[in-house]
């Protein structure tokens, strides 16, 4: 299903920079994912170790920057950054979570980003949005999903805040309850994605809008295969995804996985660590 905002802006993204946030209070002390469970304890030397490999690997990367917001207390899942909204130019729209447990960290990204002079907007109550999450530009094309975490009519609100036409991708399978765990943009041709993952028509508008779709196996869209960074011809994915890695080098593609198993109890790995700006 595709959806139309009036006055479609096809100028050219900024150079890359990415948001992180150091996870000093990363655990999991609740449940809002089907892959959250309280009884397993994250590592959080372990976790730390793993944030800092991917930290150390963009700020090395020639034409990245990585700006970093500070964690807060009692707000375990702000390492997600994400999920804070979504940038575009000076534009920052801010996300308004589903759930309860992360509407703490909506003050804190929205101050960071006004202190950088960013513009910032929201979407209308009472709908939600959650940021890169369900929103990912592709070739100046907005995808969105909806469904579990953000609403298609604040994907109505995102568009007309960017001026871009969309494309609306309804997600069915709870374990991929945000976009960005079973769709990755790699290039203005190439996206990675779980077709299973979404709505029988969403998977007809995938096939028909990707000129190179590389289809992510069910084992390995489970260990997070399509929640890569991409950039220049830089991929950074998880560990134990040999079929999707082949694909991507063999499009030339340099393929770097990181462990990220600590993250994945949240139900996150590279680009949930990661916000855009």
């Amino acid at each position: 299903m595709k959806r139309f905002s009036k006055n479609l802006d096809t100028s050219r993204s900024h150079p890359i920079r990415f948001l992180m946030c150091p996870p000093d209070y990363f655990e999991v002390v609740y449940e809002i994912n089907p892959w959250m469970c309280v009884e397993r304890k994250v590592d959080q030397l372990k976790a730390s170790c793993q944030w800092k490999a991917l930290y150390e690997f963009l700020s090395a990367a020639e034409g990245v920057k990585v700006d970093l917001i500070d964690p807060v207390a009692k707000l375990p899942d702000m390492v997600f950054t994400a999920n804070a909204g979504l940038v575009h130019k000076r534009l920052f729209i801010r996300s308004q979570f589903r759930y309860g447990e992360r509407k703490g960290e909506e003050p804190y990204f929205e101050k960071w980003f006004r202190r950088k002079g960013y513009i910032t907007k929201t979407v209308p109550q009472p709908f939600v949005f959650e940021g890169e999450g369900d929103a990912l530009l592709m070739n100046e094309e907005l995808y969105t999903g909806f469904h579990f975490r953000s609403d298609v009519e604040a994907h109505d609100a995102v568009a007309g805040y960017l001026k871009k036409s969309y494309f609306a991708l309804e997600l069915q399978d709870r374990r991929f309850y945000h976009l960005d765990t079973c769709f990755a943009p790699v290039s203005s041709d190439t996206a990675v994605f779980y077709p299973e993952a979404f709505a029988p028509y969403a998977q007809l508008t995938l096939f028909e809008t990707v000129k190179d779709p590389v289809e992510v196996p069910q084992q390995e869209a489970l260990r997070f295969a399509c929640n890569l960074i991409a950039f220049e011809k830089q991929i950074i994915m998880p560990q134990g995804c040999p079929q999707t890695a082949s694909a991507l080098t063999d499009r030339g593609y340099e393929v770097h996985q990181l462990d990220f198993s600590e993250f994945m109890k949240a139900g996150g790995a590279a680009k949930c660590l990661v916000l855009k700006i």
